[in-house]
């Protein structure tokens, strides 16, 4: 569910930088790290599992 709330956010991001509302450099820099720590724990969690 977390991965779904992200790509709909990197969506918005998107939509928002091409309707020129505002620059979203900075904020997919931030969502691009969010994502690979959502994914390292994620990873951490399947691991702790098996």
């Amino acid at each position: 569910m977390a991965k779904s709330s992200l790509e709909e956010v990197r969506y918005y991001f998107i939509l928002i930088n091409d309707l020129g509302y505002a620059e979203t450099k900075n904020a997919n820099e931030l969502l691009i790290e969010v994502s690979k720590l959502l994914t390292s724990y994620s990873k951490s969690i399947s691991n702790s599992v098996s």
